[in-house]
């Protein structure tokens, strides 16, 4: 049995039967094995919709070469494990960046798809799936299909954020974004109350991309940050950013009331003005953890645990307000709390998360039933909103409110792969397999 394996947010702790490589895309995997199996990039889904406890897991971080680019029109082709900064790095030197990216450039294209990430621009271009051309789908009878919103449309869309239970994804080929070089023509704004989020974000329609970091430790304030690539006189000869490991032994339990609440002060007032305007490279605007190597293990050994909700704009700012008042309860606090707003646009994905809404996704300490406790009551007031939970973010929710939150399941489950399957949806759907 294989220890070694965690989700990003190191819970649940779980046992593989065996982890097995892909090294070329023409490959076949061995599927004669009883035991299910799951695709497995970088690790980095925070519960368990990258686990397969107690079964097999494929990993696809050596299908990592590119494949075609058709430089005049931004479309990139490349095996499923190529990552986000393998993209990112290929790109900008030729004016292209990628269509839509998360929090981290850490990831496998493959990974994108199969939890059809969103970004700070979702209001203006939806999430990655919405973007993907097409993609080769390899599934445990060795057939290889290929697949796009014109042939095989229906696995098409249960396999963007299908959670890699489809099939594997082998090649892929998606639509990039120009830019005119690295830096963001960004903006910071201070708010004091949700009040003013969305007084702010409603006068940010200028703006790409938005995102607001929220302090946990107030009732409501807290710094949103808005921009737009830089035009090009704007863009220095060269920059540089440097990846820096935490400064702790690892699995050291730094996260804490008392750290959490100075982190949270000193962040807030560390910038003096109520807005700050600062050309800056796209590294520390999309990805400032990526430069703390392991941050995750400043939790400790018990790992955390990213709670991710939308609701809807109706009622939003009473809701949010409920939720936030019963999840930062009795010291609860986060350093890394994140707000924005999901748009009208549609994705393809049959499991897609984001939709017109408010989003907030919250990091919390795993401290066992107590904080499980407060998520199930917010659970509720999500679920009375008419709001959903994130499969990608989650550990604990129940099978009950996924399939409250998401009714497609019973459609969804007929694509999967009859070898394939998750820790997560064993525990949500009740499958024994």
């Amino acid at each position: 049995m294989i220890d070694s394996i965690e989700s990003f947010g190191r819970y649940p702790k779980v046992h593989h039967k065996k982890n097995d490589y892909l090294f070329w895309r023409n490959e076949n995997p061995d599927f004669s094995d009883e035991n299910s199996f799951l695709p497995f990039g970088l690790g980095k889904s925070y519960g368990d919709s990258c686990l397969n406890p107690d079964n097999n897991l494929i990993s696809i971080n050596y299908l990592n070469k590119f494949i075609s680019f058709d430089d005049k029109n931004g479309i990139l082709e490349v095996e499923s494990g190529v990552t986000l900064e393998q993209c990112i790095a290929f790109l900008i030197p030729r004016g292209w960046f990628l269509p839509v990216t998360p929090g981290t450039k850490l990831i496998t294209i493959g990974g994108a798809i199969a939890n059809d990430v969103h970004g700070k621009n979702h209001h203006v271009a939806g999430t990655f799936g919405c973007h993907i051309i097409s993609f080769e789908l390899l599934r445990s009878d060795l057939s290889r299909t290929y697949c796009s919103r014109e042939q095989n449309t229906e696995l098409f869309n249960a396999t963007i954020g299908g959670l890699g239970l489809t099939g594997i994804i082998t090649k892929v080929k998606f639509q990039c974004t120009r830019c005119n070089g690295p830096m963001i023509d960004s903006e910071n704004i201070k708010f004091r109350s949700f009040e003013e989020f969305f007084e702010v974000n409603a006068g940010s329609s200028d703006y790409e991309f938005t995102v607001a970091w929220v302090n946990t430790n107030s009732d409501g304030s807290g710094i949103l940050s808005r921009g737009n690539f830089a035009d090009a006189n704007l863009q220095p000869e060269k920059y540089d950013y440097v990846s820096k490991s935490l400064p702790f032994p690892v699995d050291y339990d730094f996260i804490n009331p008392l750290s959490v609440a100075a982190f949270n002060f000193l962040y807030y007032t560390k910038q003096l003005e109520d807005r700050q305007r600062l050309i800056i490279d796209y590294n520390p605007f999309f990805y400032p953890l990526d430069a703390v190597n392991g941050w995750n293990k400043a939790y400790g050994k018990r790992g955390f645990l990213q709670y991710q909700f939308v609701i809807p704009f109706e009622n939003g700012l009473e809701n949010l307000k409920s939720i936030f008042k019963i999840i930062t309860a009795g010291g609860n606090s986060s350093f890394l709390t994140v707000l924005k707003t999901f748009g009208g646009i549609k994705s393809p994905g049959m499991l897609s998360f984001p939709k017109p809404g408010i989003t907030m996704a919250i990091d919390f300490k795993m401290t066992g039933q107590k904080i499980l406790d407060i998520l199930d009551l917010s659970d509720k007031i999500v679920r009375d909103a008419g709001g959903i939970l994130y499969p990608a973010k989650d550990a604990r929710m129940s099978g009950e409110d996924f399939r409250y939150f998401y009714p497609q399941w019973k459609e969804f489950k007929q694509y999967i792969d009859p070898k394939f399957s998750s820790g997560f949806w064993r525990r949500v759907t009740g499958d024994s397999k």
